[in-house]
């Protein structure tokens, strides 16, 4: 019995060394496939995938109905404004509130195409070693460092430009007085007492939303991917 008792410990060791030199196997591996491509493989490589990822999601917010027919970015009435819209209907205000939250998203359909330009500016300003860590990095390591890079900059480009197309909504100051009520009563936020500034916010998290869908798209499938660099480069990385 005690050979028996002895045996089964031996092989839960085995099995335990095992388990545990095959992930280091893997991490090893890992490193290795990415240390194995040249600087300049994992610069252009990433770089192109990069800018494809800013063409797609420039490319299908910045049309019509690229916010307005997408949940997942539509813009919808600020906070508990939304939740009101049932009532606001029984008001005879329904109609109303469709113009608006249309206005809204077709303000940020205008605004994003801008975007593309500051995107490849922030492209071509990144070094290596942001390019090894967006490589190894999470799902939405890219678009981490295209936000931390562009925000600021792009809030900037994009409030003159929905500013103007809510502007041509005549309930744009109407929602304005309301909301600064709203702000008064507790029902909505500060930062959404404007309806440009809600735009603009909500317009970039648009935006980066669709880079981190697409650039999870070739990350998860490097192989499908037309160019060869990209396949050769995230294909390492995995």
């Amino acid at each position: 019995m005690k050979l028996v008792s002895w045996d089964r410990h031996f092989c839960l060791s085995l099995l335990a060394g095992a388990t545990l030199a095959g992930a280091t196997l893997a991490t090893a591996t890992h490193a290795q496939g990415v240390d194995s491509l040249s600087n300049a493989d994992v610069s252009a490589g990433l770089r192109k995938a990069l800018d494809q990822g800013i063409n797609d999601a420039v490319g299908k917010l910045g049309v019509p109905g690229g916010f307005l027919d997408d949940p997942k970015v539509r813009i919808p009435l600020p906070g508990k404004l939304e939740k009101a819209r049932g009532a606001l209907r029984l008001m005879g205000l329904g109609g109303q509130v469709d113009e608006l939250e249309t206005a809204m998203n077709r303000a940020a359909e205008a605004a994003v195409p801008q975007s593309r330009e500051l995107l490849k500016q922030a492209l071509r300003s990144m070094t290596l070693a942001d390019a090894k860590r967006i490589l190894t990095g999470g799902d939405d390591a890219a678009t981490q460092y295209f936000k931390q890079a562009t925000y600021a900059p792009l809030k900037l480009k994009f409030a003159p430009i929905i500013a103007a197309a809510t502007a041509r909504v005549k309930l744009a100051e109407s929602y304005d007085k309301i909301a600064n009520k709203a702000v008064e009563l507790g029902i909505l936020k500060p930062e959404d007492a404007n309806i440009q500034s809600y735009v603009t916010d909500k317009t970039l998290d648009g935006l980066y939303l669709m880079m981190a869908e697409e650039e999870r798209a070739i990350r998860k499938d490097p192989l499908g991917q037309a160019s060869n660099l990209i396949k050769k480069v995230f294909g390492a990385a995995q």
